[in-house]
């Protein structure tokens, strides 16, 4: 039986953990994964539960959370038929590929290797954030054939990687083959279901070594699922809202030396162990 203690404190720092997400995700647009896996990985380190596959863990339980979160992100994108499901559709194949792929790898590799990978996507999502332009261009249409079949499971792979959802890597993609922003965003929630369902139901047979919280099925916790999920769908459309009130450019680019931060201080811990 867990200590109540710890279980009112693990509670306490996954709901702070959620409305932070939530909010960033609403005010930005960027997929709360992102902030959730260095945000678990912290939380659990600091409950003690910091064994040797705890990156797996975080990455699969904030996969679960972006199955909901982008799932209802589809739904009310749909509604306003932002979303282009043409690409959807000849993306997907490579996407589902990727993503069971990238699960079976994770599964494979040790907390410290994760937290590198994580650290060096991150940093390179973080500059692009902070220095890349909305008018750079790599083509008219979205690439189809063999650059779609090479570089739609490489999205799925690295997102599983990284624990996030489709629109770290899939916006900037659809923004730099002249996607216009808003159908971006919207068809990247798709995206997020087909990284995040394949990859999560395979999480769920993982084994995890070393001490691990309550109700963990695989490497997903169904404690931090649940109060994440519940905490981010009251808190998005609060960043929403804000995002309409405000210029989110300059808070973009501070959350991109956030994230720039957070990515170089997992690869310190990496080095210095």
């Amino acid at each position: 039986m867990p200590d109540t203690t710890l279980f009112i404190h693990m509670s306490l720092l996954l709901a702070g953990i959620g409305a932070f997400a939530g909010v960033f995700a609403g005010l930005l647009g960027v997929g709360g994964g992102i902030v959730l896996v260095p945000a678990f990985f912290y939380a659990f380190q600091t409950l003690g539960y910091d064994g040797p596959d705890v990156m797996q863990m975080c990455l699969a339980t904030s996969l679960a959370t972006i199955m909901v979160t982008s799932a209802r992100s589809v739904l009310s994108h749909h509604k306003k038929e932002a979303i282009d499901w043409d690409i959807l559709k000849g993306w997907a194949p490579g996407i589902i590929i990727g993503a069971v792929l990238g699960m079976l790898l994770v599964a494979q590799l040790r907390s410290t290797t994760l937290q590198a990978t994580f650290g060096i996507l991150a940093l390179l999502i973080g500059l692009y954030m902070a220095f890349g332009r909305e008018s750079w261009r790599l083509g008219a249409s979205m690439p189809v054939g063999a650059r779609r079949a090479a570089v739609s499971p490489a999205m799925g792979f690295l997102s599983v990687l990284m624990g996030i959802g489709g629109g770290s890597f899939g916006v900037p993609l659809m923004s730099l083959f002249s996607v216009p922003i808003h159908r971006a965003v919207a068809t990247a929630a798709g995206f997020g279901v087909l990284i995040a369902v394949p990859s999560v139901i395979g999480f769920l047979t993982v084994g995890i070594e070393g001490p691990v919280p309550p109700l963990t099925i695989g490497a997903v916790n169904l404690i931090a699922f649940g109060i994440v999920i519940t905490i981010t769908l009251i808190t998005a459309p609060w960043g929403v809202r804000l995002a309409h009130a405000m210029d989110p450019g300059p808070l973009k680019r501070i959350f991109a030396v956030f994230l720039v931060l957070v990515a170089l201080n997992m690869l310190r811990k990496v080095v210095l162990g």
